[in-house]
């Protein structure tokens, strides 16, 4: 029996066709699509049926890079003296926040930020964690805080070598344990990948174990490339090499391996990257806030590299970071042709989907995969919502708060504005509280 069936909608599949369905509907049974179209006649009448005559059905959003940690720093007084350079802002800003993290500061950020994806329409997320005093178990801590939001992950541990050898030796040991654990347990919402922090804090031995232990779990890997020049000139003056190249000979570079930002990368490195089908996890609003420069994400996908749509722990409403990645390559090319809707959703849906290997169960709406689904009501639209608009209006119109329906494996997280698996003033209570405290290790605050 169907369990759910979704009718009068405007159905944006993000398929392989891209189709969009007027007046559509779609049929749940059993955590997934089943049947979608104009007209679905069901043997038996549905356990639950939801009209979204007016309203936009389509996948649930993916975010292709986070960092839930960051949502603790939002609106932080810092007595810092201002960054410079994105060198200065990880000296001065985030290496000290990731030392004076806890697991339990670690569980409060994941609560509150899966409470953010779920309010603007995000079901799938992939983030890293950092925080070399908190490191035992703290990706237990983050998965809880997940499973109870309903939604979807791949998370790690962040391996770093900055301080010391052993300790990067003992951030990849975490995520494996934590990779077989959840494999053991056969989660369906929580799973392990190994993420390094980036080139430039990490030795060839450890990129080289990564590569091993990804291959031999068949998980991916993830890094941070190329999102400042300073990866680049440590790699030139100590490799020789520019980073995409030097991540190539040491053998890590493959189609198992998300490479975050990408920004300061050359045509050559773009064709290495292309050759061993790695992926891209673009973080527009990111590198504008930390002025590292523009991705050129334009010459990727005219190379049909695939590439996703990250946070990296700023904003978490994925509809504002669409809209920052449609505009981004506009100005910075000075050319309003360069990107369309249509490839910016994809990358917030299908790509993203693809850069973790589980396109064939996430990132559209088709019968057969996971019924991730989001409904949005784009009831403050100044003009028509119609198939030969939709596309432009979730681009440059829809907001996070427009998300009325959330919906992970055919079961609702947010209807109609509330959200059903959190309290959510409890949530923010214990993110605050949390804040405070990290605030006051960071000297924000007085105590």
């Amino acid at each position: 029996m169907v369990d759910c069936l979704i009718k009068n909608g405007l159905i944006v599949t993000m398929d392989k066709d891209r189709r969009v369905i007027p007046d559509g509907s779609l049929a749940i049974e059993n955590g997934r699509v089943v049947e979608i179209g104009r007209s679905i006649k069901l043997k038996e009448k549905p356990e639950e049926t939801i009209d979204a005559k007016g309203k936009i059905i389509m996948p649930g959003l993916i975010c292709s890079h986070t960092h839930l940690y960051g949502m603790l720093l939002r609106g932080a007084p810092l007595k810092i003296e201002p960054p410079t350079d994105f060198s200065q802002i990880l000296q001065r800003v985030w290496w000290p926040m990731d030392e004076a993290m806890t697991r339990e500061d670690a569980y409060a950020s994941a609560l509150i930020s899966c409470l953010e994806f779920i309010r603007t329409g995000t079901t799938f997320f992939a983030d890293t964690f950092s925080g070399p005093n908190a490191m035992t178990g703290v990706l237990d801590r983050i998965a809880a805080a997940v499973e109870q939001a309903g939604i979807r992950s791949f998370i790690a541990f962040e391996a770093t070598e900055r301080r010391t050898h052993a300790e990067g030796a003992r951030g990849v040991r975490e995520d494996e344990r934590f990779i077989k654990k959840v494999k053991k347990a056969r989660s369906t919402k929580v799973r392990g990948m190994f993420s390094i922090h980036a080139s430039f804090t990490v030795s060839d031995e450890l990129l080289s174990y990564v590569r091993e232990l990804a291959s031999r779990h068949k998980v991916p890997v993830t890094i941070h490339t190329s999102e400042g020049p300073a990866d680049v000139y440590h790699n030139y003056e100590q490799f020789g090499k520019r980073t995409v190249e030097r991540l190539r000979d040491v053998g890590l570079l493959a189609s198992d391996v998300v490479l975050a930002h990408c920004v300061d990368v050359n045509d050559d490195e773009l064709a290495m990257i292309k050759k061993a089908n790695a992926k891209v996890a673009h973080n527009p609003m990111s590198n504008m806030l930390n002025a590292v420069g523009v991705a050129p994400v334009v010459k990727m996908l005219v190379m049909g590299i695939s590439v996703g749509l990250g946070n990296d722990g700023y904003i978490f409403d994925e509809f504002e970071n669409i809209r920052a990645a449609f505009l981004l390559q506009k100005v910075a090319l000075r050319d309003p042709r360069v990107i369309s809707p249509v490839e910016v959703l994809e990358m917030a849906t299908i790509r993203g989907a693809e850069l973790y290997g589980v396109e064939n169960e996430l990132g559209s709406l088709e019968p057969g995969k996971l019924a991730d689904i989001i409904i949005v009501n784009p009831s403050t639209a100044p003009t028509p919502v119609r198939p030969e608009s939709v596309l432009g209006h979730l681009v440059n119109t829809v907001g996070g708060g427009d998300v009325e329906t959330v919906m992970v494996g055919g079961r609702a997280v947010m209807r109609d504005r509330r959200i059903l698996t959190m309290d959510e003033h409890e949530v923010v209570k214990i993110a605050r509280k949390s804040a405070e405290k990290l605030w006051q290790k960071l000297g924000a605050i007085g105590r």
